[in-house]
């Protein structure tokens, strides 16, 4: 029996595309930034000119468009960002195909659903929206009470920031190295600068057995 086919957009180094893997779709992966350690197929191509061709061959479409517009990056360096959420949605929507956009905390995604590294017993807490052409359900509540010492995997391992107080509760900390920071977001396959933009398999293997459902395909 053939796997539903998902389309993997804006995809970076593969996170959300390992977690759609493991629910149980075929993956293809496109980015207009080259992707060397993508663990599927891969499109290099600008993704919303992609997109805009058409999603024949495709069962469902997931998109990550850059979150600089809508991070803490933007009050850093004062500078303007392109907010790509809006022209994606509106090819999304033309598609027809099912959809799910992930995005930062801040993003202006519609009833989004918010999941949590603590929900899956990570040792990230990495919070992310996701809107969808679905109802998705969480798996519960964030439990920061579980991350004493969650790990804080952005940037792109340069010098170690001392621990710092998380307004959620906890002290955060740099991963001591690559190994660490594959560890806790189970990304294995990855260099540090493509964890640091990725969202943990587990987020998109939750998401990724709900757009089955919808579907009609047994997870």
């Amino acid at each position: 029996m053939s796997r539903p086919r998902l389309l993997d957009l804006f995809c970076g180094a593969g996170g959300a595309a390992m977690g759609y893997h493991r629910a149980g779709f075929d993956v293809v992966g496109v980015d207009i930034v080259p992707q060397p350690h993508y663990p599927f197929e891969f499109i290099h191509a600008d993704a919303l000119d992609y997109l805009e061709g058409g999603a024949d061959g495709y069962d469902a479409i997931h998109a990550s468009p850059p979150c600089q517009a809508h991070s803490a990056l933007r009050h850093r360096t004062g500078r303007d960002y392109p907010d790509l959420i809006p022209p994606t949605r509106m090819l999304l929507e033309w598609s027809g195909r099912p959809y799910v956009i992930e995005n930062v905390v801040g993003a202006p995604l519609f009833d989004p659903l918010l999941l949590c590294g603590s929900m899956f017993a990570l040792g990230v807490r990495r919070h992310r929206l996701f809107e969808a052409r679905l109802l998705l359900l969480a798996p519960g509540p964030c439990r920061h009470d579980l991350q004493p010492d969650p790990i804080d995997v952005s940037g792109t391992g340069g010098r170690q920031h001392k621990p710092r107080t998380l307004a959620g509760g906890g002290r955060g900390r740099k991963p001591a190295g690559v190994d660490e920071a594959r560890r806790v977001m189970d990304m294995a396959w990855s260099d540090r600068r493509g964890i640091s933009q990725a969202i943990p398999p587990a987020y998109t293997e939750w998401i990724g057995a709900q757009l089955l459902r919808a579907l009609g395909v047994a997870a």
